[in-house]
């Protein structure tokens, strides 16, 4: 699992194998060794209605429905994307996708992602 943070965005991508152990566990979690501490980030199904974002205890916590998971391991559909308020009166976009394969060599073992549908188009 992969996180990418930009300003007030999160966003979360998941490999086949990810997306696979998600709706049979109903979780997923990474975690990066700090020196002093851990950070973790997750993904996990909740009783929210869409997406839902969390950060406590050095933990990104991602929440999804079980109504939005269901068949997420065998359809073809990308991820899922929400806008929520913050306390400050701004927002945080939330996405949660399957992680594609890049369209140019970058050196990482890519062997367990999604093809990226760019490169079936000819």
């Amino acid at each position: 699992m992969k996180i990418r943070i930009r300003g007030n965005s999160v966003r979360f991508r998941l490999t086949k194998n990810e997306v696979e152990q998600l709706c049979r566990e109903k979780f997923i979690e990474e975690k990066t060794n700090f020196p002093n501490l851990d950070f973790i980030y997750a993904v996990r199904v909740s009783a929210t209605k869409n997406l839902e974002v969390d950060f406590a205890n050095n933990q990104i916590s991602l929440q999804i429905s079980e109504e939005l998971l269901q068949g997420w391991d065998t359809n073809n559909k990308v991820g899922y994307s929400h806008t929520i308020n913050t306390s400050n009166g701004k927002t945080i976009d939330i996405l949660l996708e399957k992680d594609f394969t890049c369209l140019e060599d970058r050196g990482e073992d890519e062997s367990n992602n999604y093809p990226n549908p760019k490169s079936l188009t000819h």
